[in-house]
């Protein structure tokens, strides 16, 4: 039997472009592992941080290396550089992170190349990586969710001058602490706590040099569940899964800082608050038209037993250390199982 070329597409011009490499190596490995190896053959392309794509031998290097690509090899107005089994891929695997990766871009590219791809379509990916279209959409579907304001950058940097408006505000609004985010960013990139109104006033500012679209919302003292989702029109909920820190906030550096954030899966939960967090994490999944996979993120107040939706990820990390694998691991598939799921997944929609 013919084996299925699988384009593995990873790097990208977002913030996250050194852990999407890292998960297109654990990718590759897996497609190359037991009975995937029989069934794959994986052409990797890469994008640089300057858009340029990259496929052959030079896509292999970086993939096995897991070192970037110096914008300066390359000619930025060359953006194709392609051999000519690229023309062959048979499902494309993105593995892109961030912006230009998991917001309807790059899923729109694939859906005119009519080529199956694994993962959401436009639809799923813009509303997942927008936080206020995406919470909007939530709200409609009844889901909790913490208080929040949306705002963009002309109210914060305007003129004349109504940011000290605004700031009272959201102020009289959500109160003290508050979290400031951009609305289009991963990885908790530009994400700033604000405990005062000059905190507050600085976050505001910050994070409009992000993005033109911001979300605050208002603090809440709870514990950090995650739930992945796999499926296309009957998706599955795995076990959950519960993130600790010793941060003030999960922030980038606490993220992707060795030590600084701790797994435990699964969660040390209710048998009921398990049931309502998986049935949540479905409902999320559906109302933003999500497929393939995702991750979908909690808040739970054990004081109340309150259940807050937080966000959707429709393209989570997925090293063998990501919270993704890690909780359908404990859920019974393995990494390789995994990957050869969401393929299949990709060929059935």
């Amino acid at each position: 039997m013919a084996k299925i070329r699988i384009g593995l597409l990873f790097g990208g011009r977002s913030g996250e472009h050194e852990v999407s490499i890292n998960s297109a190596q654990a990718i590759a490995q897996a497609l190359q592992t037991g009975e995937n190896d029989h069934k794959y053959d994986v052409i990797p392309v890469y994008i640089q941080k300057n858009g340029v794509w990259i496929a052959g031998e030079t896509a292999d290097e970086v993939l096995e290396s897991k070192t970037p690509l110096s914008p300066e090899d390359t000619n930025p107005y060359q953006l194709w550089q392609f051999p000519p089994e690229f023309q062959e891929v048979e499902v494309w695997f993105p593995v892109l992170h961030g912006p230009n990766g998991e917001d309807g871009t790059i899923q729109g590219l694939l859906t005119l190349m009519q080529v199956p791809f694994v993962g959401s379509g436009v639809l799923g990916s813009a509303v997942g990586m927008d936080k206020i279209a995406m919470k909007m959409a939530f709200a409609q579907a009844g889901l909790p969710q913490v208080k929040y304001k949306a705002v963009e950058r002309s109210q914060i940097w305007s003129n004349p001058c109504i940011f000290p408006k605004l700031c009272d505000d959201i102020e009289a609004g959500l109160g003290y602490p508050c979290f400031v985010k951009p609305a289009n960013l991963g990885s908790s990139v530009g994400i700033a706590k604000a405990r005062s109104h000059s905190e507050l006033e600085a976050a505001l500012d910050s994070a409009a040099s992000y993005d033109r679209r911001i979300v605050i919302e208002a603090g809440v003292t709870a514990r950090e569940l995650e739930c992945a989702v796999l499926g296309n029109d009957n998706p599955k909920a795995s076990v959950v899964g519960e993130i600790t820190f010793d941060s003030d906030f999960y922030d980038y550096e606490t993220k992707y800082t060795e030590g600084r954030s701790q797994i435990h899966i699964p969660a040390s939960l209710p048998e009921k608050v398990i049931k309502q967090i998986q049935e949540m994490a479905i409902q999320a999944f559906k109302t933003v038209d999500a497929s393939g996979l995702a991750r979908v993120d909690f808040f739970y107040v054990e004081e109340t037993q309150a259940i807050y939706l937080n966000e959707i990820n429709t393209l989570p990390g997925f090293t063998k250390f990501s919270m993704y694998p890690q909780l359908w691991q404990a859920t019974g598939i393995s990494f390789e199982q995994l990957v050869d799921k969401l393929i299949q997944l990709a060929l059935e929609k």
